[in-house]
C-alpha cells in the first residue's frame, strides 16, 4: 500500500466481524465522496449509536 504525500496510507477493515463490544465506542467519521471528496466533520456518534 503506498503512502499519500503526508505519509498517510489509507485502508478499510470490516468491523463488523470484531465483537461489538470492544469497537462500540469508535467515533464514526464521514466522508464526502461524490463532490467534495473530504472528510466532513464529526457530529459526536459512535458505532454503538449507530450499529447496535
Amino acid at each position: 500500500m503506498k503512502a499519500n504525500e503526508e505519509g498517510r496510507r489509507r485502508l478499510a477493515v470490516n468491523l463488523r466481524m470484531t465483537d461489538p463490544d470492544q469497537i462500540a465506542e469508535i467515533p464514526v467519521d464521514h466522508f464526502d465522496g461524490l463532490d467534495k471528496w473530504e472528510v466532513l466533520p464529526r457530529d459526536g456518534r459512535c458505532i454503538r449509536d449507530m450499529w447496535f
